[in-house]
């Protein structure tokens, strides 16, 4: 047993709130479970009041913030202003992470393929395509799929609902990438397997994510050792060239027809969803790893750069 006291941020105001209220109270389960004195604090849009709830100090933070300000790097720099220990990724890594546009530069820059993309405004996408479909729009600083639209060949609708759009003034038109869906958990330093994601929604979007039966999770993924092999020396070397720490969840598409070429990175989550329907609490337990150990072991790898 232990007396750490660890505050377990969720919630938030992102579009992402729901489901970290979901991880959040996940978390706090778990934690209690492991022995931990656990407060949870759901964070509003008030640093006054989260300064409060954050005195007297925990030992340590749990960030089960999803999104916009929990998973930029925002709330990882008032966390190292206050010099409290806190899971997951750092400030710069986060912020890295989050900024698809930057990320996808640290990708190259470390040999991993990505998929062609351009950045344009709103106007220009709803002028015309951008590119050859099938083309993806992204927000360029969000998780969860959220914002995310496929603009398919024959479609008669626009590829971008001005009305709906609320994610900035530009987006990512990236090149569709046929073929899987692919995922890898990372903890620390280690891969914990490859799941391959299917679903009937036609891409594995918000809905798909967090809906029950929204999605179909195989572990380990049906493809060969080699590919299975790559793709999580992929997700180890995302993971470390953004100097990401903690717990990470690298996403790839794989398009077989290019062969072992054909292994994509799209992104990696800083903050990956522990829900009862997420990807991580299913890899940790493949690896022999319940939820209460991996709550408890990235409290114990929790840590502060100021």
């Amino acid at each position: 047993m232990t007396s750490k006291h660890v505050a377990v941020l969720m919630g938030g105001w992102s579009a992402e709130r729901e489901v970290s209220l979901v991880t959040g109270a996940s978390v706090c389960k778990a934690l209690t479970t492991a022995g931990y004195r656990v407060t949870p604090i759901d964070v509003q849009r008030d640093a006054g009041v989260l300064l409060t709830r954050l005195f007297p100090r925990p030992d340590v933070v749990f960030n089960g913030l999803h999104g916009r300000y929990g998973e930029d790097g925002c709330i990882q720099g008032l966390l190292e202003l206050l010099g409290i220990p806190y899971t997951h990724s750092g400030l710069l890594a986060s912020a890295l992470a989050m900024d698809k546009v930057m990320a996808k530069r640290v990708f190259s820059a470390a040999g991993l393929k990505v998929a062609e993309d351009v950045i344009a405004s709103r106007e220009e996408i709803l002028a015309g395509d951008i590119m050859p479909r099938p083309y993806v729009i992204k927000p360029i600083n969000e998780g969860s799929s959220v914002g995310v639209h496929i603009a398919r060949e024959g479609d008669n609708a626009s590829p971008l609902d001005p009305e709906g759009w609320t994610f900035g003034a530009n987006a990512m038109v990236e090149r569709y990438i046929a073929g899987r869906e692919l995922t890898v958990a990372v903890m620390g330093d280690r891969p914990l397997g490859v799941t391959e994601i299917t679903t009937s929604r036609g891409f594995y979007d918000y809905d798909a994510k967090y809906a029950d039966g929204g999605s179909i999770h195989v572990i380990p993924a049906e493809i060969s050792d080699a590919m299975s092999q790559k793709a999580m020396a992929a997700a180890v070397t995302a993971h470390q060239s953004l100097g990401c720490r903690g717990i990470t969840r690298a996403d790839f598409r794989y398009d077989e027809s290019e062969g072992e070429e054909g292994l994509y990175i799209l992104e990696v989550n800083t903050q990956p969803g522990l829900t009862p329907t997420s990807l991580v609490p299913e890899q940790a337990a493949y690896a022999g790893i319940s939820f209460a150990e991996l709550a408890a072991w990235m409290v114990e790898n929790a840590q502060c750069d100021g």
